[in-house]
């Protein structure tokens, strides 16, 4: 059985609206609607010691726009399992590779019943996108039924996508976890992660400390900020791919920084490895 303590807030919990959702949370600091009171109130009790804490979900869902555009445009990848992969609050994955190239396949693995629920309706329209539902700390479980579907071609380099979602994860076995990931795909895929992140500097690692402590003690019941040393950990048997782990904001902009990053940007951080 799953280790729920190490992930509480994975758990399923349908449209429990006394209980908070990842899923949901992250829509509401999207701006999206699918979201309730409870999930507004993880972002107010977080809002109390970080006021643009809505910006971590911004850098997390821009990081992952401009890093499949890269693996779909630079790398030449045509198929993606995202893990955890949300409300379709904002661009999703398959529209961005999709755009790049149309034959791409995506599969989206999830848990939260509402986030099926929208995959479903997704795929009335598209054949090249396909949803399962598991636990994506379960690495064995996702890989059995992604197998069973026989939707992506394991013989063929894969992109796997954990965007937001292993700071969810409190165990200190997330590098095993993404071993097994990664040991399932050929040489030449790819692993996209962002993550919470502890700068372990004194104007920000404070505030990565206190966001920590709202999140786990918030209705949502996790949000994990590493260090640096711990997330390098997540990417086994990879070479990360230029400019290695950054700020989410910093992985190749679209443009000139005109702004300086808040103090919330500073302690998100994304990078991509490549499977030699």
């Amino acid at each position: 059985m799953p280790d729920i303590s190490k992930a509480p807030s994975s758990v399923p919990v349908g449209v429990d609206t006394t209980r908070a959702s990842i899923a949901r949370v992250y829509d509401a600091a999207l701006n999206g609607k699918d979201n309730f009171e409870v999930d507004r109130e993880v972002l107010r009790q977080v809002a109390t010691v970080a006021p643009q804490v809505n910006d971590l979900a911004w850098s997390n869902r821009n990081f992952l726009i401009r890093a499949c555009r890269f693996l779909a445009g630079q790398a030449g990848i045509t198929q993606y399992l995202d893990c955890g992969s949300g409300l379709p609050t904002a661009e999703n994955t398959h529209q961005v590779v999709q755009r790049l190239r149309p034959d791409a396949k995506v599969l989206y693995i999830d848990n939260d019943p509402v986030v099926l629920a929208h995959g479903r309706a997704l795929l009335e329209e598209n054949e090249n996108t396909l949803f399962v539902a598991a636990d994506i700390f379960e690495p064995e479980e996702v890989l059995a039924q992604v197998k069973a579907v026989d939707f992506l071609d394991f013989t063929q380099p894969i992109a796997v996508i954990q965007n937001g979602t292993l700071h969810h994860y409190i165990g200190d076995d997330g590098p095993q976890i993404m071993q097994k990931y990664v040991d399932a795909v050929v040489s030449g895929s790819y692993t996209v992660i962002a993550h919470f992140f502890d700068p372990e500097t004194p104007e920000h690692s404070e505030i990565a400390r206190k966001m920590e402590e709202k999140f786990t003690h918030s209705p949502m019941g996790s949000g994990v900020f590493r260090t640096r040393k711990q997330l390098l950990e997540l990417f086994p048997d990879q070479e990360l791919v230029t400019p290695g782990l950054v700020l989410c904001d910093e992985w190749w902009p679209d443009g000139p920084r005109v702004m300086p990053l808040n103090q919330v940007e500073e302690c998100i951080v994304g990078g991509v490895g490549h499977k030699l």
